[in-house]
């Protein structure tokens, strides 16, 4: 009953607004797609094309601090909506590009639709208005960016070979300001000041609620601490890992004999594939601890880097979507997440937003050096084994991170007379 009872009025809204946000950002899926297209158009070699488009994970590292300052100010409507307008225009203007500096210098645009668009913005204001059912509703929210993925990766596919890379950037562009642009601005509040979404929750007195950690943990003396630094390289080995094979799994599966229409289908049955994945984890970090749904998110990643090595194997290349496309795809839940429990959500945009400087060497290098070590050896076993021992790093260092102690289930009659009766410890 704790589910309805969040999940409705304002709070329902912010959650649909949330997922229009992460639709947005789904749309980057896009690149991944057209990439044969504009590299046979072309002619550029795979790690000039990767150079010239990794000033987007770089803005994208720097911005996501300045992001999170700014959501803690303004809040995330202003963020998420002038990150739209941006999303569309750059993708117009992407849409008429001849050289490489031009995807380098729109790429930089992008960095910042990453950021604005990305996990911190939508994040904070949703974890602000839910709270038992947190997990939830972050899953729901960030599915957006798979379902999102999967929209762009198949028609992407159909409509660049019926009409060509540029038509289809142009009409992603139009979409993207027509559609989710007036339910960003139309959804997306902050609560008021006090609010407290226990009192929203339609729970029976006997029913109990999650009380909230006790004592936010103030930005300073989160990073600080060595729980930060853990999260942080854990992350740059993710974004390592799974940046650089977005960029080159359709590149890779193509190698392997695919088509290129077969090759953008595998990849959009992975980025599918976390739409249910983080509904599920966000479900499992409801009922169980934030760290166990984080080590069993990375316990698969590392799983899924394996299952890489082995994909000339026949049967092994439908394994490693499910696995890749489920392990990746939760992260997105299980960070934001484990941030909120371990640091609480009164500086979490900036806690996490500061976190996403691991994009910056992880996110930029990582396409970078396989599509260069590929350049160098024609093919990317190398570049394979070693993202399965930096996730494997990854999982190792997380083992470490410490879970506060939260106060158990209460009667929610209990929860009322202490706040009445100023009983409080």
């Amino acid at each position: 009953m704790g589910t309805t009872g969040e999940f409705r009025g304002q709070a329902l809204k912010v959650v649909l607004g949330g997922v229009a946000a992460q639709l947005g950002l789904g749309c980057m899926y896009l690149a991944q797609t057209l990439t044969p297209a504009m590299l046979a158009e072309f002619g550029w070699s795979r790690g000039d094309y990767m150079t010239a488009g990794s000033p987007r994970t770089f803005v994208a590292a720097l911005a996501s601090p300045v992001v999170g300052v700014l959501t803690q100010r303004f809040g995330a409507r202003p963020v998420v909506v002038i990150s739209l307008v941006v999303l569309g225009s750059t993708y117009a203007l992407t849409s008429q590009i001849d050289a490489l500096w031009q995807v380098f210098a729109l790429s930089i645009f992008t960095g910042i639709v990453v950021a604005g668009v990305g996990d911190i913005a939508v994040g904070t204001v949703v974890s602000k208005w839910v709270q038992r059912s947190r997990g939830l509703a972050l899953g729901i929210v960030y599915s957006g960016s798979n379902l999102g993925g999967l929209i762009v990766s198949v028609l992407g596919a159909w409509w660049v070979v019926e009409y060509g890379w540029r038509s289809t950037y142009l009409f992603v562009g139009f979409g993207v300001v027509a559609l989710l642009l007036p339910v960003a601005w139309w959804s997306i509040r902050e609560p008021p000041a006090h609010f407290d979404p226990i009192e929203v929750e339609s729970l029976d007195p006997s029913d109990g609620i999650r009380a909230a950690a006790a004592g936010d943990v103030e930005f300073s003396e989160a990073i600080r601490s060595r729980d930060f630094w853990v999260l942080g390289i854990a992350l740059f080995f993710f974004f390592f890992y799974y940046i650089g094979i977005s960029a080159n799994l359709v590149l890779f599966l193509t190698d392997q004999g695919l088509s290129i229409g077969q090759a953008s289908a595998s990849f959009g049955v992975t980025v599918f594939l976390g739409v249910t994945s983080k509904v599920g984890i966000g479900v499992f970090a409801d009922r169980w601890p934030a760290k166990a749904a984080l080590l069993v998110n990375f316990a698969l990643v590392v799983l899924a880097s394996l299952m890489l090595l082995a994909i000339p194997l026949e049967g092994t290349l439908p394994l490693f979507i499910v696995v890749h496309g489920v392990s990746t795809a939760a992260q997105n839940v299980v960070y934001p997440l484990f941030v909120a429990e371990r640091f609480g959500t009164r500086s979490m945009a900036r806690i996490y937003g500061t976190l996403m400087l691991a994009l910056l060497p992880g996110g930029v290098l990582g396409p970078i050096f396989a599509g260069y070590l590929f350049d160098v050896r024609g093919s990317y076993t190398l570049v394979f084994q070693i993202f399965a021992l930096l996730n494997l790093l990854g999982f190792v260092v997380l083992c470490s991170v410490r879970s506060r102690e939260r106060t158990p289930l209460r009667p929610r009659g209990e929860v009322r007379s202490q706040r009445s009766g100023g009983g409080s410890a």
